[in-house]
């Protein structure tokens, strides 16, 4: 059964000692955990979302300018709204845009959500071989709970939600709550990604990632590993991120 996480306050001791833990325990450098992404990662909503913000910014009257698209991709929902608040001059709070872009969201994910190339196939990888698994989104867990049960609950050990963290992504709280929440090293853990910003969080917490592109390009560093496709993506492929870098 996926399980959730609660909230934890930025700066706890119980995140200093999981940032910690890479120096003290994962001997031998084993894969330990898997932690994911959702949307743009294993589910195609990346542009539902935007279609969300241009449907909800219409009925405000106002015309979302396609540049900004990258701007407010892959971060959490207050960046983006807040942006687009400003951007266009809406008069609306930030509570009420939150409400109404996830209410056009769902109405899309309502009509089926598509999963990404090869998600199917390493989500059932990883069950088959036990391989403790967590979703980490900067979505809300409204949104999260729907996705998850097309993705099937079963993949999952557990989940983070954005609004559920003191901090959500680019801050590396959600990887390191996820980390936690599993028993896991976050030098140990394999983290896919699909944007800069996940990528930030995610190797802030200390984890090895693979990232994905899906809007904009992300660069290959030393410690960070770019695929086009989670088609070239396997348990083999994770392990052997996670002893090539420790």
């Amino acid at each position: 059964m996926t399980s959730t996480v609660p909230a934890a306050v930025a700066g706890s001791p119980a995140l200093d000692a999981t940032r910690t833990r890479q120096s003290a325990t994962g001997e031998g450098g084993a894969l330990q955990a898997v932690l994911l992404d959702m949307d743009g990662t294993l589910v195609d909503t990346e542009g539902f979302w935007w279609e969300a913000e241009c449907e909800a910014f219409a009925t405000l009257g106002h015309v979302l300018d396609e540049s900004w698209r990258d701007i407010v991709v892959g971060g959490p929902m207050t960046r983006s709204a807040g942006f687009l608040i400003e951007a266009t001059g809406a008069d609306i709070s930030m509570p009420e845009l939150t409400v109404l872009l996830n209410d056009h969201f769902e109405a899309r994910i309502a009509r089926g959500v598509p999963l990404m190339p090869g998600a199917a196939r390493l989500l059932d990888e990883l069950a088959a071989h036990d391989i403790p698994t967590a979703l980490v989104s900067a979505s809300h867990r409204r949104i999260i709970d729907k996705i998850v049960d097309s993705l099937g609950p079963s993949h999952f050990a557990l989940t983070v939600a954005g609004d559920e963290v003191a901090r959500t992504k680019p801050h590396p709280d959600p990887y390191l709550i996820a980390a936690r929440g599993l028993g896991a090293d976050p030098a140990r853990c394999a983290v896919v990604e699909d944007t800069a910003t996940g990528v930030a969080s995610a190797e802030a917490a200390g984890c090895r990632v693979v990232a994905v592109p899906s809007v904009a390009a992300i660069a290959p560093t030393g410690g960070r590993v770019v695929v086009d496709s989670l088609e070239e993506i396997d348990l083999a492929f994770l392990r052997a991120l996670i002893t090539r870098l420790n």
